[in-house]
């Protein structure tokens, strides 16, 4: 007896669909149902699913891969500043101009909005607002406290959004201090707490461990040339009480089941957030390091045994490594942000952009830290390609505890795919920013159409 599949909502034929799954399969046609994938495969099997009503669309040659899972994205301040970025503003000698400052609900409202075309525009169908809560709600950007994640949960609601929100909660100030004691009540609060969806869900907390290296204020192992070695942001009496503050966060989030991610730059503060992870009772929880720069080989293995991932940006290495060299040494820069090492270590490295500190465009991303990993640390341009195409898709994804249902292309998944002009595995990394994206479709829907 012959089996006749339901018509589909979506096919898309003739072109390249590269799933990224773990056996490398790849196919010419995606067929979707629902706002999930009912078929991957060749032409022939996705025409059977055209019936009445199904849209059809001819790659002619164009690529699909998974939507782009961008992991640590300031959506919201990016919406405020866009197209300037902090970094462009640093080059240019006029830095970051605090009149962007979003001081309304309707502003935030509108920064989002206006982030979600820009997200849509690049191919991505998901990303990770890296810090939200009342600690900044009287920040200096207006971008990252309590009222944008009132204005996510209103957009999620009336289905608004376009691309999916993961959150982490924030109970101290972006890029500066925080207490044992405001982080305590913040995740009391937190607990009660049930938001938790496919588009909009409270991923985790993140806490600030330190600065960053050029500023002399990222906690490390040696020193300064003043002879300083930076501190930790945890508030505290002294270094080893501000450790134990820290400890006792990560702990607390751990115990109650919430993923913490750390901005840690320095190789001490990096160290200290390892060890803190060891302590804690196993759990899948996936605690992972932001930025990362001056982290060691040693840790990197050692964060892999624990299950630890690491968020980071590639564009950093270029745009700040001039002031690092200056800061500590031309050896220190040029060991920072050790791409090539984290994959070896057997991390799930994630490949992000802190927009708006750079750029969110992840072909910019890959391009660079192909370069920055160096020729031939990643295989062939073939096997780099992959690499950093699955460190914007599939390992995000893991990041967010979500790998069963999005980050690859699989019958039964979500439909969020990215459509390119050229299949990116037949380009050199350098390339790959003038491939322009065609269409970008987020569970099912078209929310970006370079056509239209």
């Amino acid at each position: 007896m012959s089996h006749t599949p339901l018509p589909a909502d979506l096919v898309l034929t003739g072109g390249a669909v590269l799933t990224l799954d773990e056996l490398g399969t790849e196919g010419t046609a995606i067929a979707v149902r629902a706002g999930r994938i009912a078929y991957v495969g060749d032409d022939t099997g996705a025409l059977a699913h055209v019936g009445e009503g199904t849209r059809h669309i001819e790659l002619a040659g164009r690529a699909v891969i998974p939507g782009i899972n961008e992991s640590h994205f300031h959506a919201t301040w990016l919406g405020a500043i866009w197209p300037a970025t902090i970094m462009d503003g640093l080059a240019g000698g006029s830095g970051f101009a605090q009149s962007t400052t979003l001081d309304t609900s309707a502003q935030r409202l509108a920064a989002i909005l206006k982030a979600g075309g820009i997200a849509a525009s690049l191919g991505i169908t998901s990303y990770t607002e890296p810090g939200l809560g009342p600690g900044e709600d009287d920040g200096a950007t207006g971008a990252c406290g309590s009222d944008v994640l009132v204005q996510y949960r209103s957009l999620a609601a009336e289905g608004l959004l376009r691309a999916r929100v993961t959150v982490l909660m924030l109970f101290g100030e972006i890029d500066g201090p925080s207490s044992l004691d405001d982080f305590e009540r913040g995740m009391r609060d937190l607990e009660l707490d049930d938001s938790d969806s496919e588009w909009l869900r409270i991923g985790g907390v993140k806490v600030f461990a330190d600065g960053i290296p050029p500023m002399r204020s990222a906690w490390i192992h040696g020193h300064y040339p003043d002879g300083s070695h930076g501190e930790l942001l945890v508030g505290g009496a002294d270094e080893a009480e501000r450790e134990a503050n820290m400890r006792a966060m990560i702990t607390l989030a751990h115990d109650l089941g919430y993923q913490v991610g750390v901005h840690a730059t320095g190789d001490r503060s990096i160290d200290t957030v390892a060890d803190a992870v060891a302590a804690l009772d196993p759990a899948d929880l996936r605690h992972y390091v932001i930025h990362g720069d001056l982290v060691s080989r040693a840790t990197l293995d050692r964060m892999a045994a624990l299950g630890m991932g690491l968020n980071t940006q590639a564009g950093l290495a270029p745009a700040t490594g001039g002031m690092l060299a200056a800061t500590l040494s031309p050896e220190v820069a040029a060991a920072a942000w050790p791409i090539a090492d984290a994959l070896a270590a057997g991390i799930p490295l994630c490949l992000s952009s802190d927009a708006p500190v750079l750029t969110p465009d992840w072909r910019i991303g890959i391009a660079t830290a192909a370069e920055w990993a160096g020729e031939g640390r990643l295989g062939d341009a073939r096997e780099t390609m992959l690499t950093l195409l699955k460190a914007y898709t599939v390992h995000p994804a893991w990041q967010d505890r979500a790998e069963s249902w999005k980050g690859t292309l699989g019958v039964g998944k979500v439909a969020d795919l990215c459509v390119l002009a050229r299949n990116p595995l037949e380009v050199a990394p350098a390339q790959l920013p003038g491939v322009d994206v065609e269409l970008t479709i987020a569970g099912g829907r078209v929310v970006f159409s370079l056509r239209d």
